[in-house]
């Protein structure tokens, strides 16, 4: 049995991004949203939603942080728009307790928004502490490490187009590279006729 396995194909994740776009290009008709990337992992869904959108959209970010033994969650970056009076999108990457989202959330409201929505490609309801409304979901998944598509392991795999779910965390822990190893096999196989 393989350690890794592709959860999400890189088409599945553009199809399921495009239905978004146009969920969210209706919804906000005649409104320019934010949109509100959360750093790091939101980029690359923010980046492949945001042109399925308006040219009139604005597009921000922040970063958080966690600190202390009890978690509790900061701002690391704010973003530097402002949102009163502003209908906002909040981009996510993944949302698994909720913990964070809903700190995020409570914090913007206090910045007086016209609306406040949030967008995620991950949902893992099965890790919910915590209920948040997600407006616009793209997929919901189990407890698995995934990887790809804005998730990392220290920093890297961000890039992939697809994304990858880690099914023996140890060897993976052992050795990292494993996925690197897989998804070039796969695009040489690809590649080769």
């Amino acid at each position: 049995m393989s350690s890794l396995t592709e959860v999400l194909s890189a088409e599945a994740i553009a199809a399921r991004v495009g239905e978004l776009g146009r969920s969210i290009a209706a919804d906000y008709a005649n409104r320019d949203p934010v949109l509100l990337g959360v750093l790091n992992g939101a980029v690359p869904f923010l980046a492949d939603l945001s042109r399925r959108l308006s040219p009139q959209i604005e597009i921000d970010f922040l970063s958080l942080t966690r600190f202390g033994t009890e978690g509790r969650v900061g701002i690391k970056v704010d973003s530097a728009t402002s949102i009163a009076g502003r209908h906002v999108i909040v981009v996510e990457d993944i949302v698994d307790t909720g913990l964070t989202l809903s700190y995020l959330l409570g914090l913007l409201e206090t910045r007086n928004p016209e609306s406040l929505a949030t967008a995620t490609l991950i949902d893992k309801t099965t890790r919910r502490i915590v209920d948040v409304e997600l407006k616009y979901r793209g997929f919901e998944v189990g407890d698995e490490f995934l990887l790809g598509y804005g998730l990392d392991w220290n920093g890297r795999y961000r890039n992939l187009r697809s994304l990858w779910a880690v099914l023996d965390l140890a060897a993976f822990q052992a050795d990292p590279d494993m996925l690197a190893r897989e998804v070039f096999r796969r695009t040489a196989d690809r590649l080769d006729p």
